[in-house]
Order: C-alpha cells, then sequence, then structure tokens
C-alpha cells in the first residue's frame, strides 16, 4: 500500500504557540491511528507564519513565490489535511484565511480535512461550526465530523491529560483516518479510455483509407 501524503497547516503566529502544539497533537494521533488501520503515512508540517509576506504578495499580484507555490502544491496534492488556526475577534485568523484565498478553489475537492483551533477561553468555541467548517465545505473539501477546540484551560500547566483534550485529538484521529484511508488516491489518467478516432470507424466497418 502507497504511503498517503499528510499536510499539516498551522496558522499560529508566535513561537512557540497554542496552535501548532495543537497541529502536533493531532498529527501524531492521526500518524498512529493510520497505522492502525494499515495505512503508512508521510506528513508534513506548514507554519503558515513562514509565509506570511508570500500570501500577501500573491493576494496583491496573483502569483505566487516559489516557495508558496510549493506548499500549495502540496496541499492540492496531498491525501488530506489537517488545519489548525488561532481565534482573533471571533473568527479564523487573517493569515489563516489569506492562505486559502490563494489556494486554487478546486485543490481540496474531495480531500479529507482535519480542523482545529485555539483559543484563550472556551466561549469561543462555535468558530469551528460557523467558520471552519463552512470554508473547507465551500472548498468541497470532506470535513472530518469531529473538530477539535483547545482553550487555555485545556492545556492546564503545559500538560493536557487532565481534561478531556485527549480523548477530542483521539476521536477526532480516528474519524481523520478512517476518511483518509477509503479515499482513492491513484492519479488517473483521464485519456486512458479514450478510443482513437481509427478505432472508431473500424468499429463501424469503415476502413482507414476513406
Amino acid at each position: 500500500m502507497s504511503t498517503r501524503k499528510i499536510i499539516v497547516l498551522s496558522a499560529g503566529l508566535g513561537q512557540p504557540s497554542s496552535t501548532r502544539l495543537l497541529a502536533d497533537r493531532l498529527a501524531e494521533a492521526s500518524a498512529r491511528a493510520l497505522l492502525d488501520q494499515g495505512s503508512p503515512a508521510e506528513f508534513r508540517v506548514v507554519e503558515l507564519r513562514d509565509h506570511a509576506h508570500d500570501v500577501t504578495d500573491a493576494m496583491l499580484t496573483g502569483f505566487p513565490s516559489e516557495a508558496l507555490a510549493d506548499v500549495l502544491a502540496a496541499v492540492g496534492a496531498a491525501d488530506g489535511v489537517v488545519a489548525v488556526t488561532p481565534v482573533f475577534t471571533g473568527s479564523y485568523s487573517g493569515l489563516f484565511k489569506s492562505f486559502f484565498d490563494v489556494l486554487d478553489n478546486t485543490a481540496l475537492t474531495g480531500t479529507p480535512v482535519l480542523i482545529g483551533a485555539t483559543a484563550g477561553t472556551a466561549r469561543h468555541s462555535l468558530v469551528l461550526d460557523h467558520e471552519l467548517r463552512p470554508l473547507f465545505s465551500y472548498l468541497r473539501a470532506v470535513v472530518v465530523p469531529t473538530g477539535v477546540f483547545a482553550a487555555a484551560e485545556d492545556w492546564g500547566a503545559g500538560d493536557s491529560t487532565a481534561t478531556g483534550l485527549p480523548e477530542r485529538v483521539t476521536r477526532a484521529a480516528d474519524e481523520f483516518a478512517a476518511l483518509v484511508s477509503l479515499r482513492h488516491t491513484e492519479r488517473r489518467d483521464p485519456f486512458v479510455d479514450v478510443v482513437s478516432f481509427e478505432e472508431q470507424l473500424g468499429r463501424l466497418g469503415v476502413p482507414d483509407d476513406v
């Protein structure tokens, strides 16, 4: 079985950030779940903050830099995407949205996407269903039923074992792995079954030299 390619997008602005921490937890749990289902995977983590200037330039000019084009192509070719954003003013971050604004709107068609978000308090948790899920539904991605939100209280003193966060991460990762494992990833040549003009004439009993 071929190795699945998973892209992890973290839109955290700080280093370190709770957004990256959640993205790493989701990636680790997804890797375990995929192995359990017999689908080994290769993960690539992308910090969107490293491409912030290129994203802005691409929005202004319509042309991505070489580095950004590589990330966009990787997202389009991925078997699954983990996307995590901090919450700013009740919604996903501007950097997160801008990245998907420069991504081709067909790139995620049929692609399983595991969504996550972080914020200071749990009152922002509805951003998953009111902001992130509609965004990826518009892009025709297959959004994992369970999204994962993590507030400051979920981490405690740098530890998430005392809360329900590990259970939510595991459940979401299992659902994500199931979708990725079921996805048909072979890139089929659309012209492989096209019948040549000569063959069509032959089937009709028309001589080739007509």
